[in-house]
């Protein structure tokens, strides 16, 4: 262990013994959930749940979007108080009536959404609220060598005096996750932790979890990704509509009876895959350059899924950011059905028929301080206006439509949309276009951080558009999504794209070794 990590340690050490408990036996109760319950006026978010957590053991927590699982974190993190039960920690029964609280009795959590601050360095973000000082001055190189030797013991490959905002999402989410290893944490949630991550950076991560657990630390990972649930954890909890449904063994279990306890659903029928005769060509590139990406030729016909798979970085989002008019070009050529074009910007990508959902839904695509009405007609509110008025019919009608077809669990389209689950919000952001009539849709990572249920639903919704004579940029760092939906794959290596292959052509281990250039 650095330096650095010792000394924050030990300043947390301090301040944790003095609340955290008595000490728990390995595989012993640290943490008990007694009907714990929380409700939101008439709605229960969370019903009463009975969960025991061990010491030392990495515990799943498994469920679609809506089923309680942010409630429960929010909950075991005190940022909101319960409605009622009892939580018993190290044996004693406790309020986690604020953050702070938690903290102090070694609770912390690493969210799914990284909720830092992007203008400061990274070492200023590891070290926030635990700034290095002497005689009343910031230590700020003291800071960012201890964060540096943080990094390289954990195996993140980052440099501590970069911005923060520089880096991308899935970086982001390794400085978050460092952050929390640095407090003296006795009791670490992961909520998607790999849902912007490489595979590589996936790794590192597994490698930091088993260690912290082999520290003593109790891990609840959270994550919609089956596979890694049964790669780390010793047991699963499910939850379905704010209820726990049952916990088991993941030597007792498998992903069909997990599936079946969340949505009564069988995994055949979550890859969805439907083949449409080929239409014309929409769009074809023609070794198109830019910020990140260089020399791209490829091309989407209507009734196809053309998926764009690498690691992050590999320049596939810059690619799609620059043929939406969102980044500029340098070089190439762009052919829309057949004739030339330049798209230098949003609005032309839009007056073609292109839509985008992008990487970050809450930076890129939500205005998350509107309602979800607001948000699904912002691209069509032209169409809804009479002279200078919005005809208020025509939008709600249209909101509602969207709503009901995308099932979005919302009781009013007035509703905020930074009150959503992140499923719905992804859901939001696909429903604002489907009023549009675009003929190109792009969708960069359309299922990060959704459940298998939602992942289901918007399988059914690319054939729907196909359908109807669509094309789709499947953009996606899963590797089992655009395998097994896109009509044509290609990859993507530091910026160019270094291999194609028709649908199932390849195998996974192909496809990986040529995005890594093993």
């Amino acid at each position: 262990m650095t330096t650095g990590l010792q000394e924050v340690a030990r300043r947390h050490e301090a301040e944790v013994k003095a609340v955290s408990g008595r000490p728990v036996p390995r595989g012993e109760p640290i943490l008990e959930l007694r009907g714990l319950q929380k409700n939101y006026g008439t709605v229960e978010a969370l019903k009463p749940a009975t969960v025991t957590f061990l010491s030392g053991e990495i515990h799943a927590i498994v469920g679609e979007n809506g089923a309680g699982k942010s409630t429960l974190i929010k909950l075991l993190t005190g940022v909101i108080p319960r409605t009622a039960g009892e939580v018993l920690w190290c044996g004693d029964s406790v309020q986690l009536a604020t953050p702070n609280e938690a903290i102090a009795r070694g609770i912390n959590a690493v969210h799914q959404e990284v909720v830092l601050c992007p203008h400061l360095s990274v070492a200023a973000n590891m070290f926030l609220g635990d700034e290095m000082n002497r005689r009343g001055l910031m230590r700020k190189r003291a800071m960012t060598d201890a964060a540096q030797g943080v990094l390289d013991d954990l195996g993140f490959n980052l440099p501590a005096n970069a911005t923060l905002g520089s880096l991308t999402i899935g970086q982001q989410q390794l400085v978050a996750t460092a952050r929390a290893a640095m407090r003296g944490t006795r009791f670490l949630i992961f909520d998607e932790p790999t849902a912007y991550l490489t595979r590589q950076e996936s790794a590192q991560l597994f490698r930091l979890i088993r260690r912290l657990q082999g520290e003593g630390v109790t891990i609840v990972y959270i994550s919609h990704r089956l596979e890694e649930v049964f790669e780390l954890a010793d047991r699963v909890s499910v939850l379905r509509d704010g209820t726990h449904v049952g916990t088991r063994a993941i030597s007792e279990t498998n992903e069909g009876e997990l599936i079946a306890l969340m949505i009564n659903r069988t995994i055949e029928q979550i890859y969805h895959k439907e083949h449409f005769p080929l239409g014309e060509t929409i769009v074809e590139t023609r070794g198109l350059s830019g910020p990140g990406f260089a020399d791209i030729s490829l091309s989407v016909r209507a009734g196809e899924i053309v998926g764009l798979y690498g690691l992050i970085g590999a320049g596939r989002s810059e690619f799609a950011l620059g043929l939406y008019g969102r980044q500029p070009l340098t070089a190439g050529e762009v052919y829309w059905q057949g004739r030339k074009v330049e798209i230098g910007n949003e609005r032309k990508a839009m007056e073609l028929g292109i839509a985008l959902a992008p990487e970050s839904r809450r930076d890129q695509g939500l205005c998350l301080n509107l309602p979800i009405g607001l948000n699904i007609n912002l691209p069509v509110f032209r169409r809804l206006t009479r002279g200078l008025t919005i005809n208020r019919g025509a939008e709600a009608a249209n909101a509602d439509r969207q709503i009901r077809d995308l099932k979005i669990k919302t009781p009013s389209r007035r509703v905020l949309a930074s009150a959503m689950s992140g499923g719905n919000q992804q859901k939001i952001v696909i429903g604002r276009w489907l009023s549009h009539g675009a003929k190109l849709f792009i969708f960069d990572e359309p299922t990060v951080g959704v459940d298998v249920g939602t992942k289901a639903e918007i399988y059914r919704l690319f054939a729907r558009l196909l359908e109807k004579g669509a094309g789709i940029i499947l953009i996606s760092s899963y590797l089992p999504e655009v395998y097994e939906l896109a009509d044509r794959l290609h990859v993507f290596r530091q910026g160019r794209l270094v291999a194609s292959h028709d649908y199932r052509a390849a195998s996974h281990e192909e496809v990986l070794a040529q995005a890594i250039n093993a």
